[in-house]
């Protein structure tokens, strides 16, 4: 996470922390008249974030009294980078409740932070992939795209704040992340750690989410995920934030068990976000017993208690918690079919008694449905 904070820190907060916080130079009044550069007065020396590309930072990265090194500014950086997500997500997802084209979107916070990886994926995933015939469903509910991007603005601040001290860690070297194979255990491993880190991920995710759904915990925690019994791209962050940050828990452990490369890292904290909203898009690509996709996690949200693994199907069926998607749902005429929501209704109907008992969820009204 070093190297998101360094571009972070040359493009925005170097300049937001020499206004809010600007170095005090007592004994040089007279500075700026004279031209000195502020960074001789600094203690703070640039040092890369990785030895594969070169950010020279600006004179602002010298005016604060916080230097870019700096514990408290480092956490609130952090804490920001995190919260960027839910700011842009405020700002643009609302032109696209209302079908507006990419061209027109609505303000310039959409522009300004139009490379946050959840705004880029949902977006793209709700215009281009998710089936809006999904929306016809008798289990779509009422202003559901707008009340999923009301929950993850809730969760995602909260979120944020459970998550940032372990970022802060990382980037304070505790961690177990590595720039150049050099520094690592070897070539080797640059490679294989991509199937360890999803091999741990997606087993840990397992066991916490089967956890969530335990009845002492699921009414608790997990229900307002589940709440959207047919997801949108949407719903990937729509959480109960101690839900959200528990299911995270095992990607912010892993380097600190252990090598993780610097730019792995980055590449696979988008990979896991493009992952979550793919498997909430509602198009049902991965025909296969062992990928976890779409169709999986389809199952997931209207039967419940099956398809808790992420990426897999290997915890679930050594847990017994498997279940297979209908062939249907793979075909384009029969899985939006009224066959095909008629089983899935009755499924969800039946597991809903002893789930949740009462089922306190608004639907859209039929009339709407039908225009």
């Amino acid at each position: 996470m070093d190297i998101v904070l360094e571009v972070s820190d040359r493009f925005m907060f170097d300049y937001m922390y020499a206004w809010l916080h600007p170095l005090k130079l007592h004994d040089f009044p007279d500075l700026a008249a004279a031209n000195v550069s502020a960074r001789q007065f600094s203690t703070w020396q640039y040092k890369p974030a990785t030895a594969f590309f070169l950010i020279e930072p600006s004179e602002a990265a010298y005016k604060s009294e916080w230097a870019r090194d700096n514990i408290y500014r480092q956490s609130l950086s952090l804490f920001l980078i995190l919260w960027q997500v839910l700011i842009l997500e405020r700002s643009s997802t609302s032109c696209i409740v209302e079908s507006l084209p990419l061209t027109q979107m609505c303000s310039p916070t959409v522009r300004l932070f139009g490379l946050a990886v959840y705004f880029i994926f949902a977006s793209l995933s709700y215009i281009f992939l998710f089936d809006k015939r999904t929306m016809q469903h008798p289990k779509f509910l009422k202003n559901q795209v707008w009340l999923e991007i009301k929950q993850a603005n809730q969760a995602l601040p909260v979120m944020a704040l459970f998550t940032f001290p372990a970022l802060v860690a990382e980037v304070r070297g505790y961690s177990k992340l590595y720039d150049t194979s050099a520094d690592g255990p070897g070539r080797w491993y640059d490679f294989f750690q991509f199937p360890l880190f999803l091999i741990f991920t997606d087993f840990f995710i397992y066991l916490i989410h089967r956890g969530l759904h335990h009845p002492l915990v699921y009414k608790r925690l997990h229900k307002p995920h589940h709440k959207w019994i047919m997801p949108t791209p949407y719903a990937s962050h729509a959480f109960h934030p101690i839900d959200g940050f528990a299911q995270s828990v095992p990607y912010h452990v892993f380097p600190f068990i252990f090598p993780l490369q610097k730019v792995a890292y980055v590449c696979l904290f988008v990979f896991i976000n493009f992952w979550t909203i793919m498997i909430h898009d509602g198009e049902y690509y991965a025909n296969n017993p062992v990928i976890n996709g779409a169709a999986c996690h389809s199952v997931h949200h209207f039967a419940f208690n099956y398809n808790y693994g992420q990426y897999t199907t290997l915890w679930d069926r050594l847990g017994g918690s498997y279940r297979r998607p209908d062939s249907e749902l793979f075909e384009k005429d029969t899985k939006q079919s009224k066959k095909q929501w008629e089983k899935q209704v009755q499924v969800m109907e039946e597991t809903l008694k002893d789930v949740e008992g009462e089922d306190d969820r608004e639907y859209a009204p039929e009339s709407k449905k039908s225009q």
